[in-house]
């Protein structure tokens, strides 16, 4: 993309209603513009990014096999009727009528839509187990929405859903799918801790949050340093044997870690000191096990090995797709603005011509930019150097091409790696194969 031609809007001034990092630095780069509280349009940039982060969420979903669907954000009042759920949940469901009167709702989450979904076809033990998932525009009417799309009212979700005969199956969809989050963290190039928390108005008995690292996160967090160490894409661990999904949920659950909420100093005292790690974190996901809390009300029963009648264990398992994209900025900015990880950075490059209309310049920069085509982001603006180096520094493409005068009357172009500063003169063709 040109940038003299790209709707990117930076603003050189801080918002006044931006109170953190996150929400400083998108609207800041041109990411999102808040159209209502709580809720944003996101511009170009903001929506590549959050279209990388969507899609390595839904690789390691078909990597476990989660089957994709999609279900509509708009619900019939009656099927949270027939859960229980529609007067306990609270404010934060946005309630509408339709033009015939009937009761409607903007769905928060989506436990009985599946639900009523899967009771309709699923009549025999023999189709299971299933996991499906979407990602889904959300509401929810918080009282305060604040931190930008850290909290907002309508954000993009990944929720998906599993169907087993009985617990034990159930158990081995509940570690399917934590080991499919671990690993999703970890291609974001971001730490995640998964923590023992709360079930919410969601219910169910066993659930597990999952913390990323930053210094701007909304929790103390204390954590065994086991959890730095181990690679969770390794092959190591296959999502088809249940022997190794039990390994790896003991290894999760045994090392030590815990929110301040739920925080135990004696236990904290047993780790071993150069293993304890402390820092502040913002819950990224959120997996639940709830047995037939919505089957059993909502009539969903399938017929057992004996031919009788039994209501399937289910569970459910969120990310914030949108919410990422913030707490990746939380987790690595810094003075001068994002610095992406490679993997869901928006442009792969920044390139910058110093001085369109000089031959040599305008050459390197197109040839550049036909190369790299769609991932990079070419700064073809009739402005000053200074005004090109913060906006890149700001935007935080992993890589900065910087074509000046001197360099192209030998060949050479500048490539800074926008994590460590480091710069270097280098050859077109070095450059192009370092991005690539």
């Amino acid at each position: 993309m040109r940038l003299s031609h790209g709707f990117v809007p930076t603003l050189k001034e801080t918002p006044a209603e931006a109170q953190i990092a996150s929400h400083r630095l998108m609207l800041r780069a041109g990411l999102v513009r808040q159209t209502s509280a709580g809720i944003y349009a996101w511009l170009p940039l903001g929506l590549r990014v959050l279209r990388n982060i969507e899609r390595i969420v839904r690789e390691e979903q078909d990597a476990v096999g989660a089957q994709e669907l999609l279900m509509p954000t708009i619900q019939p009042a009656e099927l949270w009727k027939e859960s229980g759920r529609y007067e306990d949940y609270g404010k934060e469901m946005l309630r509408i009528r339709d033009r015939h009167d009937r009761e409607m709702l903007y769905g928060p989450t989506n436990e009985e839509m599946i639900t009523d979904l899967l009771r309709q076809s699923l009549k025999s033990y023999r189709e299971l187990p299933q996991i499906l998932y979407h990602i889904q525009w959300k509401f929810r009417d918080e009282v305060r929405p604040r931190f930008g799309v850290m909290r907002g009212r309508e954000f993009l979700m990944k929720d998906a859903y599993s169907v087993d005969l009985d617990y034990a199956g159930a158990v081995v969809s509940y570690r399917k799918m934590m080991l499919a989050y671990m690993r999703t963290f970890q291609r974001l190039g971001l730490k995640a801790i998964p923590m023992v928390a709360d079930t919410g108005p969601i219910g169910g008995d066993l659930s597990h949050e999952f913390i990323i690292l930053a210094p701007t996160g909304e929790s103390q967090v204390y954590y065994d340093a086991a959890f730095e160490e181990i690679d969770y894409s390794s092959g190591a661990i296959s999502h088809e044997s249940a022997e190794d999904l039990q390994r790896f949920f003991e290894q999760m659950t045994t090392h030590y870690a815990a929110t301040d909420e739920k925080h135990d100093p004696n236990a904290w005292a047993e780790v071993a000191t150069e293993r304890r790690r402390e820092g502040r974190g913002i819950e990224v996901g959120h997996i639940f096990y709830f047995g037939t809390k919505y089957s059993a009300p909502m009539g969903f029963k399938v017929a057992g090995p004996d031919g009788k009648p039994v209501a399937p264990e289910m569970g459910s398992y969120g990310v914030g797709v949108s919410r990422l994209v913030g707490a990746v900025i939380e987790a690595s900015h810094d003075a001068d603005g994002i610095i992406w990880p490679d993997s869901v950075a928006p442009f792969k490059a920044a390139l910058l011509n110093l001085k369109r209309g000089d031959a040599a310049c305008d050459r390197i920069c197109e040839e550049i930019y036909g190369k790299l085509g769609g991932d990079v982001l070419y700064d073809d603006r009739e402005d000053r150097a200074g005004v090109k180096f913060a906006d890149a520094d700001l935007m935080g493409h992993p890589w900065q091409v910087v074509v000046g005068p001197r360099g192209a009357a030998a060949g050479k172009v500048e490539l800074k790696r926008r994590a460590t500063g480091q710069r270097e003169e280098v050859s077109i063709e070095d450059a192009l194969a370092r991005i690539a």
